[in-house]
């Protein structure tokens, strides 16, 4: 079959010195994951599993939740989390993207309107884009903006932004944003995913730690970063859970996580609320990185996500690949991931990252 069709994008992309490719780990030391905690690297819910629970969970569910794959486990594990998110209830996804494609292309209708974030992520986009209903971004973070939209807003509203910004590190001014949600009687929706275990006293978010849990129309928060499995909840009412097994074709649609899958997430979430110590190690890194001065320019963020601006794709592979070079796994985005000139650097932050590896990269940088 003759596939030359697809040779015009992959060109462009190579032309641009963006092309993707896949690789292995190779042993560096480990600046790019969302590993945040060091849940996976350090094997705490395998190990944590052997040592409380000698079940065999199964690895297969054997089909959707609303068929063959619904089981007692998953229904326990969704009410387990919802009190510990402070949520009245709450519906497991096989993954973030399924969460936020499955929620934000049901609920919105014809004649409603969605107000996003500019920087939201590109799954809340997509499910945005399958939605019936009108859509307008508003300037990231920019609360008069957001206001000159919601104030032309017609229909049911819906707000969405994130918690912590994956491609800049920052965090939402939520609590702003949920007064002008209250005034323009539009539904805030939140995406936490990476705020979830590191954000709060015990990682429960940023909502929940500026006591917004009550203006918030849904919550996702994934496990697939800080909380070192697979899948994401959706948090809100029982009425939008019943509407969800109903509408969501994600859910719907979708053989379901097995057994072992949603043990790892209750495991899970017995470890990262009591890893104060790893919280509090990565508040002392990411405020000595804050203060490094280096010749680029460096974003403000709390957060692990740390990010150094390097205009230009060749100029911010070469940067990345220097630092590959001395051990570390700093990996470069690159536009059209990002606007041009906007190229950078995304260092992640870890609880097992040392200040003497952390200080070896800023060095590096400097250099």
């Amino acid at each position: 079959m003759n596939d030359d069709f697809l040779l015009k994008k992959l060109n462009e992309r190579q032309q641009q010195n963006a092309f993707r490719r896949l690789r292995l780990p190779d042993g560096k030391t480990d600046f790019c994951s969302n590993d945040y905690l060091g849940i996976v690297q350090k094997q705490l819910i395998e190990k944590k599993l052997k040592e409380q629970d000698g079940t065999a969970y199964r690895h297969g569910s054997t089909g959707s939740r609303l068929l063959a794959g619904n089981y007692a486990l998953v229904e326990e594990t969704e009410k387990k989390l919802a009190a510990f998110h402070d949520a009245a209830a709450g519906l497991i996804f096989n993954s973030g993207y399924d969460a936020n494609l499955g929620l934000l292309s049901c609920v919105p209708q014809r004649g409603d309107t969605i107000i996003y974030d500019f920087l939201s992520h590109a799954s809340l986009r997509d499910g945005i884009r399958l939605s019936f209903a009108q859509s307008f971004s508003f300037r990231h973070n920019d609360l008069a903006d957001l206001e000159k939209r919601l104030r032309a807003a017609t229909g049911t509203i819906f707000v969405v932004t994130e918690s912590v910004f994956s491609m800049d590190g920052d965090m939402a001014p939520l609590t702003a944003i949920s007064a002008l949600c209250k005034q323009y009687g539009a539904h805030l929706i939140v995406d936490e995913a990476h705020a979830t275990g590191v954000v709060g006293a015990k990682g429960e978010g940023l909502v929940q730690q500026l006591g917004l849990s009550a203006a918030c129309f849904a919550r996702i928060h994934t496990f697939g970063k800080a909380v070192g499995c697979h899948g994401a909840i959706i948090l809100g009412s029982e009425q939008l859970r019943n509407y969800l097994v109903n509408f969501s074709r994600s859910f719907i649609y979708s053989t379901a996580l097995p057994e072992a899958s949603v043990a790892a997430i209750r495991c899970a979430y017995t470890l990262f609320p009591e890893m104060h110590a790893e919280r509090a190690h990565l508040r002392q890194l990411i405020a000595t990185f804050q203060q490094a001065a280096m010749p680029w320019e460096k974003l403000v963020s709390d957060t692990p996500i740390q990010i150094v601006i390097i205009p230009g794709n060749d100029q911010v592979k070469a940067v990345a690949a220097a630092l590959q070079a001395a051990g570390l796994d700093v990996r470069p985005i690159l536009y059209p991931t990002v606007p041009a000139g906007k190229e950078r650097l995304r260092i992640v932050l870890h609880a097992f990252n040392t200040f003497e590896e952390m200080l070896l990269l800023v060095r590096i940088l400097k250099s």
